[in-house]
């Protein structure tokens, strides 16, 4: 199908000379080798493990096999004309245990990583935590318990030290809202907790895992890196009458719950007074908001869809949502009076509605708000049903979906946001989380039988934007 507005189908499109174009992955969705060479058990492990979390019991005991294929997928980035690779490093291959004895081999295999992706001129940009907590420390109380952070500054003291002569650019987090709403609030994703009060105490020590980390990738980085931390900040719409507040509400869970503290310095007021009732936020010690304000070099923003609200009076089926988006009153703490409405259509493989109008509104809010602060885009793409025929998969809408948010992406900077690059998500089909291996997010499609990759017809279409510059006709 074609879901094409005319403004979003522009050819021949020129970006800016400089300008990025690369792919992205995380440590658990591709790399398999979950029980090798030294690597701990990270809660995902545990996770999936887990009968009936997992669509289908999938794990991501072997998921693309990318420790033991790692020459074959750089092989693949360079035929892709990709300029920057972002990656996450598993937490539990470096330090099993979450804190203590280091794991040799783990650094190892990222530091081959990194060599393999400079000796083909691609930027490497690295994540130290991409949700997946080394299982010790969520036995001993996990994103909630304040000392969590502290042993995530030793990692990245640790990480950094090992890579911090070549990495381009760390990006400390990826989706704090994710590891803390949806693995303490919602219980859809690792550790799998439910507990509003706990949920807001992993944001906080999400935040200060941030700006503890900047400290001491700062000390031992020797290459002059970038800094910075990757966020899915909220596209947010208001329904009805009653939008305005909602769209608050969660504007202030969603988004300033990370950008006040980083960026800003400070919660918000109005956050902590819509979530009085669940916390009274005594874990915020004196301090912290030094610890955690921190100046970056760029923000990494991660984007998919928008997000309808208003308020409503009581539980409603329609206030249980898809994917990133769990049900109101569960995730959200403090918002169990808004109502998360569904969108009109076209939608991907996960009911997510397509809309790159709200990526160029989001970006252009972001630059308002942070004028000073370049961008870098660090996901943005999507799953669709994917049909092998003669060898070839033929995915025009992925194609569409791309083109127009990456028209989205030109616009937005011609109307002056300083943007850097566009990371497509994802380089690989993977393991997605809770939904195993029944989305298929990437531009190479993996047969998980054979392990076999395969170009789609996106991989050669965004090969040729990432070679010219120029949006493909």
């Amino acid at each position: 199908m074609s879901v094409g507005n005319p403004d979003y189908r522009d050819s021949g499109l020129v970006f800016p000379p400089g300008f990025i174009f690369g792919a992205a992955t995380a440590s658990y969705q591709i790399e398999g080798a979950w029980n090798e060479d030294g690597r701990g058990p990270s809660i995902w492990d545990t996770f999936s493990h887990t009968p009936g979390l997992v669509v289908g019991g999938d794990t991501g005991d072997v998921a693309d096999d990318h420790y033991h294929r790692l020459d074959e997928d750089l092989d693949l980035m360079a035929s892709l004309n990709l300029d920057a690779y972002r990656f996450s490093i598993s937490w539990s291959r470096i330090i099993p245990a979450g804190s203590g004895a280091v794991n040799q081999p783990g650094i190892d295999f990222y530091s081959r990583l990194v060599d393999g992706l400079i000796a083909r001129g691609i930027k490497p940009i690295a994540t130290p935590y991409h949700w997946d907590l080394p299982q010790p420390l969520e036995d001993a109380g996990g994103w909630p318990n304040r000392e969590t952070a502290y042993r995530f500054a030793e990692y990245a003291a640790v990480i950094g030290a090992a890579l911090g002569d070549r990495v381009d650019t760390w990006t400390t987090l990826n989706e704090p809202w994710c590891s803390a709403y949806l693995g303490y609030g919602s219980g859809a994703h690792a550790p799998g907790r439910t507990n509003s009060e706990d949920a807001l105490k992993a944001v906080h020590h999400l935040n200060l895992a941030h700006g503890l980390a900047i400290s001491e990738l700062r000390k031992v980085a020797t290459n002059d890196p970038l800094y910075s931390v990757t966020l899915n900040l909220h596209a947010l719409r208001g329904v009805g009458d009653s939008g305005g507040e909602a769209v608050r509400r969660i504007d202030a869970l969603a988004n300033r719950a990370f950008t006040g503290p980083m960026l800003h310095g400070a919660y918000p007021a109005d956050l902590l007074a819509d979530t009085a009732e669940v916390t009274n936020w005594d874990f915020v010690l004196p301090g912290d908001a030094d610890l955690i304000h921190q100046p970056i070099d760029i923000l990494g923003v991660n984007y998919y869809s928008t997000t309808a609200v208003r308020l409503w009076d009581g539980f409603s089926e329609k206030s249980s949502v898809d994917g990133h988006k769990p049900a109101a009153g569960t995730s959200w703490p403090a918002a169990d009076c808004v109502e998360f409405v569904r969108q009109e259509g076209p939608y991907t493989d996960m009911g997510w509605n397509i809309a790159p109008d709200g990526f160029e509104d989001l970006l252009l809010a972001v630059h308002h708000e942070f004028p000073d602060l370049p961008l870098m885009i660090t996901e943005n793409g999507a799953a669709f049903p994917d049909v092998v025929h003669d060898g070839r998969v033929h995915d025009v809408d992925r194609i569409d979906y791309l083109r127009r948010h990456v028209t989205a992406v030109h616009r937005s900077i011609e109307a002056g946001v300083d943007l850097r690059g566009y990371l497509a998500w994802s380089l690989l089909d993977n393991f997605e989380w809770a939904y195993g291996y029944t989305m298929r997010f990437g531009i190479v499609r993996v047969d998980y039988d054979t392990l076999l990759r395969t170009k789609k017809d996106s991989a050669h279409w965004y090969a040729e934007l990432a070679a010219s510059k120029r949006l493909p006709d």
